[in-house]
C-alpha cells in the first residue's frame, strides 16, 4: 500500500466511525434512542474495558471500537471533534440532576 492508499484508508475509516452508533449495551439504543451513542463518544473507560476484560466485538464493529479507543489512548480525540461539531456539540453521558436552590433559613 502506497501513501495515497493509506491515507484514503483512514479517511474511509475515520468516516465509518462518524457514522456508526454503539448498537447495544449501556451506550446503545436502549439508553441512548434512536440509534445509540456515536463512536467517537464513548469513554475511553469503557472501550478499555473490551480492550483489557472483555475484548473487542468480532468484525468491523470491532475494529471501530479497537481504532476509536487507540485514537482515545494517544490523545487524538479532538479529530473527533468535526463529528461533535456537526451534530451540535458533545452528547452529555450523565442525566442531569435537577437543581434546587432554595434554602432553609432555619432560624
Amino acid at each position: 500500500m502506497n501513501i495515497d492508499e493509506l491515507q484514503a484508508q483512514a479517511q474511509q475509516d475515520l468516516q465509518e466511525i462518524g457514522d456508526t452508533f454503539m448498537p447495544f449495551g449501556k451506550y446503545g439504543p436502549q439508553h441512548y434512542p434512536p440509534n445509540g451513542l456515536p463512536l467517537y463518544e464513548l469513554p475511553v473507560e469503557y472501550l478499555g474495558w473490551f480492550a483489557g476484560k472483555g475484548g473487542f466485538p468480532k468484525g468491523r464493529l470491532g475494529q471501530l471500537l479497537q481504532m476509536v479507543y487507540q485514537m482515545k489512548v494517544d490523545g487524538s480525540d479532538l479529530i473527533f471533534d468535526r463529528f461533535r461539531n456537526a451534530r451540535g456539540g458533545r452528547i452529555p453521558l450523565r442525566k442531569s440532576a435537577p437543581r434546587n436552590y432554595q434554602f432553609d433559613r432555619g432560624g
